[in-house]
Formats: C-alpha cells, structure tokens, sequence
C-alpha cells in the first residue's frame, strides 16, 4: 500500500503521540485548530484518499437515522431491509456496518453510494473541524487507519520538539 509507511510510522510513534495529544490538551481550542487545519490543508494535497480507502477498507462509519433514510431511499430498499442487510447496533447503540470492508466500496476504491455516503464519511477523517480539542483521542486513534491523520499528528510531533 502506497500509504502504510505512514501508518506505520504513527503505531511505531503511538506512545509519542499519546504525549503530543496531552500536550495539545493545555493548549487553546483556537491555536489547535489552526494548526490541525493548516496541516490538514496541505497533506490533503499530497495524500490521494483513493490510493488507499484504508477506512473503507477496516473501519465502519455511524449511520445516525437520517444516513440510513437517505442510504436506502437512494437504494430503493425499505428502511427495514436496509438495516438488516447492512447493519448492526453497536454497543453504544449506534447503526454500523456488520463487514469490512464496505460492502459499497469498489475494487477501484470508488464509492457506489458517495452521493449519499453518512455524514461520518462526509467528514472523515475530521481533521478540519472546529474544537479538535474534543476529538484529539479519536483523531489519534485515526492515525493508525489513515495515513493522512498520520502524517498531521508526525508534522505536528516535529514542530512542537
């Protein structure tokens, strides 16, 4: 994978980055977000989402009511159905999918139903958000899926030494 020196990198750098993510805490909600979406900014003009699908591939988004409605509307299937051929309620009560990877990824890494994609892929990997500060353990669980979070948290690892 054109990508996984990346997120080989952040598992070999977990324990750093875990110090980083404190760090960050005592930090200003303005001054992280500035950082998070400048970086944010310029590694998505190098990183190519379809190089890799790493998320599509080994996580599952939350499909809240109105990401299901709109999934099977767009596949002319009952609501029903949808969650039963797609989904499961996780432990926090959340729909998610029952397999990895999505079953409307393509071979090609192309999403069959990004027109309707949940508002979680929308956002992924929500590294241009504001407040990252609320979601700083997230996004530090994210760089060992996604080579461009992990590229983020490795930039900012070097320019706070």
């Amino acid at each position: 994978m054109k990508y996984q020196n990346d997120i080989d990198t952040a598992l070999g750098q977990k324990k750093n980055y875990k110090s980083l993510v404190r760090k960050l805490k005592k930090k200003n909600t303005r001054e992280v977000d500035n950082l998070f979406h400048t970086l944010h900014d310029e590694v998505f003009e190098e990183v190519d989402c379809l190089a890799c699908a790493n998320c599509c591939k080994t996580t599952s988004p939350i499909f809240r009511d109105v990401d299901v409605e709109r999934l099977a509307k767009a596949l002319r299937m009952p609501v029903a159905e949808f969650q039963k051929k797609y989904l499961t309620m996780d432990a926090d009560r959340d729909w998610v999918l029952q397999t990895a990877p999505c079953p409307f990824l393509g071979e090609d890494n192309y999403c069959s139903v990004y027109e309707w994609r949940p508002k979680a892929c929308r956002e992924y990997p929500h590294t241009d958000r504001k407040n990252m500060l609320q979601i700083l353990n997230l996004s530090l669980k994210n760089t060992e899926v996604c080579p461009a979070v992990a590229k983020i948290f490795f930039e900012i690892s070097q320019r706070n030494q």
